[in-house]
């Protein structure tokens, strides 16, 4: 199995052509390949991001909001087979992945995706002036998560992102891929917009 990048809405191979081995811990056998993205790779990524970051950053919260609740919906639906995923994947229990790891993925993007209705912006009186504080969305960003707890730190990050209005950029661990490649199916699946994570 070939674990593709997800740029711009799709699954594509990398620009380089070359693939790493993706190693099953339980075993020590190589059981998939990941893309080995290189900076044509990052930048098509980066080209994506950007079409993509007037139009959801201008998309009002709430609709954010219901694309965030679609894909913590999914994740929920898919529990079982993303628990086996993970454990395959990163050497881990069945049990602690479908107890604990998935469910905080899923917890993470409805967390954050109802957050973001009630986000808003504070002033505070000081002497002869006034301080405020604008919540408003930087644009593009990068996210780079460790593969000790593949998915939930990986959705611990581009969740906030994305609901407050960013587009992402998301590096997960090359030794860790197979939870992210199916986050980016439901992400598809949800009707995320092109562009909006990558």
């Amino acid at each position: 199995m070939k674990i593709q990048n997800y740029i711009g809405g799709k699954l594509v191979d990398p620009q380089s052509g070359e693939w790493l081995d993706n190693f099953e811990p339980a075993t020590g056998q190589v059981y998939s390949q990941v893309a080995n993205s290189n900076e044509n790779d990052i930048n098509a990524a980066v080209a994506a991001a950007s079409a993509a970051t007037n139009s959801w950053s201008r998309r009002p919260a709430e609709d954010r909001s219901a694309c965030l609740l679609r894909v913590a919906d999914l994740i929920e639906r898919d529990l079982e087979s993303l628990a086996t995923i993970e454990s395959r994947d990163n050497g881990k229990t069945e049990k602690l992945a479908y107890s604990v790891d998935i469910p905080r993925a899923s917890a993470n993007f409805r967390f954050f995706a109802k957050l973001v209705c009630g986000t808003a912006s504070e002033c505070h009186e000081m002497p002869n002036a006034i301080n405020y504080t604008l919540r408003r969305p930087i644009g593009v960003v990068g996210c780079i998560s460790p593969w000790n707890l593949p998915l939930y730190l990986l959705t611990w990050k581009i969740a906030p992102a994305l609901a407050v209005g960013n587009c992402v950029i998301a590096k997960p661990s090359e030794i860790t891929p197979m939870t992210a490649l199916e986050l980016s199916k439901l992400c598809i699946e949800a009707g995320m917009p092109p562009g909006v994570l990558n």
